[in-house]
């Protein structure tokens, strides 16, 4: 074999490896392509209608990052003193901020950990799984992805999740681990907010048992939320501003962070904390109140290098649930959960956004 001969085989043999190496690479890309929602097919003509425009949502741009208030609720189990003095500044908090962050809230990091790994196999799967109508036996919409009647990049979120309703988890026969470790998961979320809820009531001398009559176990729900790596950090949201419906909201995340909230007429950044729990006043919660506890706008800010997972337990009344204000003069009309439930729905589709409690003043 002549020398230009031996090195052509040579390079040959490199090529190969380099095809080989290529090919390996692309099945990659295609399979982590395969599961992502087609934002960029759904949503071209906003995106290229918005290339040139001059206002965009500034999502990434000089917010102020600070904690949330912190209860540490083992001081519930101390003395009557430092229980008290726990209730009122938690009762605080929802006037002051409508969010805080527990610690101590008997709800095991093994199974947050286990859920997590659950919600990342959920995600994981190929979208066209995902868009199934009966994808894990579950209602039809389950499974959500971006914002189907956004008309701009204001109302268009980069995010995907799956919303159950806990009166479907018995559906999910076929998929026991899944299933077990939300049951799991609701039964001591449930426990939490409830116990929550009926100590903020104590400042506003709501009855102890009003949340145990008005809300069900199966009437709350759980939402598994995904925010990929969006390529136009400046231009969207993982999520779009909006508020909670629920009287609370008790929210597990990782550490990427990336939500903010309004506060005093600014957004400002919640500084991620691995030991607790995010908890936040929805708008049932505000109106029982009469307005002293505060349903608070918030949002995610999409992130353009790595993925977020967060896990939403919204704690919600029963559908009948006739929510009206505690004191008077009231500054809501009394209202159900199914009207609320409607009003939003045609809100959503008249305008692509939640208006929410001002449709309900007085």
């Amino acid at each position: 074999m002549s020398l230009h001969c031996q090195k052509s085989a040579k390079g040959d043999k490199v090529n190969t490896h380099k095809f080989k190496a290529d090919i390996h690479q692309d099945r990659e890309d295609s399979e982590a392509m395969a599961i992502e929602p087609p934002f960029f097919e759904k949503y071209k003509a906003i995106l290229q209608s918005s290339a040139n425009e001059e206002e965009k949502p500034s999502t990434v741009e000089g917010f102020e990052e600070l904690e949330l208030p912190l209860i540490d609720l083992s001081h519930l189990n101390l003395g009557p003193l430092e229980r008290q003095e726990c209730i009122e500044k938690m009762g605080q908090a929802a006037i002051e901020w409508g969010f805080f962050q527990i610690v101590n809230h008997a709800v095991p990091d093994e199974l947050l950990n286990r859920l997590k790994q659950e919600q990342i196999k959920v995600f994981q799967q190929p979208f066209d799984k995902k868009s199934e109508n009966n994808f894990l036996n579950l209602s039809v919409q389950s499974y959500r992805w971006g914002n189907p009647l956004a008309t701009s990049l204001r109302n268009l979120s980069w995010s995907e999740a799956l919303h159950i309703s806990l009166k479907d988890i018995s559906k999910m026969d076929e998929y026991n681990k899944l299933r077990s470790t939300i049951e799991e998961y609701a039964e001591k979320a449930n426990f939490l907010a409830q116990r929550l809820a009926e100590y903020l009531a104590q400042n506003l001398g709501i009855k102890a048992n009003y949340f145990q009559e008005n809300c069900s176990p199966s009437s709350s729900s759980l939402r598994m939320n995904r925010y990929p790596p969006c390529p136009y950090p400046s231009m969207m949201f993982g999520i779009i501003p909006h508020t909670d419906t629920d009287f609370l909201t008790i929210v597990s995340q990782d550490q990427v962070g990336g939500l903010q909230l309004k506060r005093n007429g600014r957004w400002v950044s919640v500084k991620p904390n691995p030991k607790a729990l995010v908890v936040n006043i929805g708008d049932f919660y505000q109106a029982l109140s009469n307005g002293v506890y505060k349903s608070i706008t918030h949002r995610v800010i999409a992130n353009q290098e790595t993925e977020r997972y967060s896990a939403a337990y919204f704690y919600c009344p029963t559908y009948e649930t006739v929510i009206e204000s505690c004191s008077k003069p009231s500054l809501y009309k009394k209202f159900s959960f199914k009207e609320y439930r409607e009003q939003i729905q045609k809100d959503v589709k008249a305008t692509g956004d939640k208006v929410g409690l001002s449709r309900f003043l007085l």
